[in-house]
């Protein structure tokens, strides 16, 4: 059954992507998006009690092994701030084709970290479903959309982050328990909420983002961020049943989610997004879905 967890991250993260764009273009337009991680941090901190009272032992694994938990934390922080400052700059239907990035560095960590080896079947699901995502980035005459050369770094980066983020978590989780893992990446994940505030700027930014917007704001980051905790856990979980290149792999079904949920916002909310819904764009997106599918079902053999 983790191939159903590993699927929750793709489509909570393509939805989590529109709201992350209507966030940024009506709050955080003219504020540095830092601020926004405050938010991410908050839920992170919530979960810490609710982990620590279900799960025993939570406290009692070694300190070394709680150091590079954090350090796992503070570092999925810093790539999803890499990704803010992309969608800040460039369109979420852009943006989101540049996480199939996130493959390659997730395959040689993988390979190196891990040890982690692939059958010829699977190497070749992988590459069905990348080949798939790609695709999903090409116009319906088959040239790549224009990506301005700053959005594709900062993505770039995010996703080597992400990646070596996953590869230590799945490290230590198979040696540790699941959720003593997940409490000590939440724990990193809340210093680096605390670090954005003792930064005297952003501390202004969000104090008066919350006295002007506190109602709407909190109540759409919330609900943002545990759409987000969902979909993390998800594949976390996943990650430790499969190799972390396959569950990665299914990952970058996400920008496919993106499409979809683009086109249903742009035919009964087309004030929060408006997709290309002409003939070719939807034959396209129908073929890289079925390559898509055809790719997982060969990751499972």
């Amino acid at each position: 059954m983790w191939i159903i967890f590993a699927f929750s991250g793709p489509i909570f993260w393509a939805l989590s992507t529109h709201i992350d764009k209507y966030l940024v273009e009506k709050y955080f337009k003219d504020e540095d998006t830092a601020v926004s991680m405050v938010f991410t941090a908050c839920i992170g901190l919530i979960m810490l009690p609710f982990i620590w009272y279900f799960v025993p032992g939570t406290l009692s694994i070694p300190f070394g092994g709680m150091l590079v938990m954090i350090a796992s934390g503070i570092l999925y922080m810093s790539a999803m701030l890499f990704y803010l400052r992309a969608i800040q700059s460039s369109e979420a239907s852009v943006v989101a084709p540049l996480f199939q990035t996130s493959i390659l560095f997730t395959f040689a960590l993988g390979y190196f970290v891990l040890g982690e080896r692939l059958s010829l079947i699977n190497s070749i699901g992988v590459m069905l479903i990348i080949l798939g995502a790609i695709s999903l980035s090409l116009n319906e005459k088959f040239r790549f959309h224009t990506t301005k050369l700053k959005t594709f770094f900062l993505m770039l980066i995010c996703t080597f982050i992400l990646a070596l983020s996953t590869i230590i978590f799945k490290f230590f989780a198979v040696h540790e328990q699941f959720w003593s893992t997940a409490f000590w990446t939440y724990v990193g994940e809340a210093i680096f909420g605390v670090g954005i505030l003792l930064i005297p700027k952003y501390f202004k930014q969000f104090v008066s983002l919350l006295k002007n917007n506190t109602g709407p704001l909190l109540a759409i980051n919330a609900s943002n961020e545990l759409i987000n905790l969902g979909g993390g856990l998800g594949v976390r979980f996943a990650s430790l049943f499969a190799p972390v290149v396959i569950v990665s792999a299914i990952s970058s079904t996400t920008t496919l989610f993106v499409f979809l949920f683009g086109v249903i916002l742009t035919i009964f909310i087309p004030k929060f997004a408006r997709e290309n819904l002409s003939r070719a764009n939807l034959i396209q997106k129908g073929i890289v879905a079925l390559i898509v599918a055809i790719g997982v079902l060969l990751t499972q053999m």
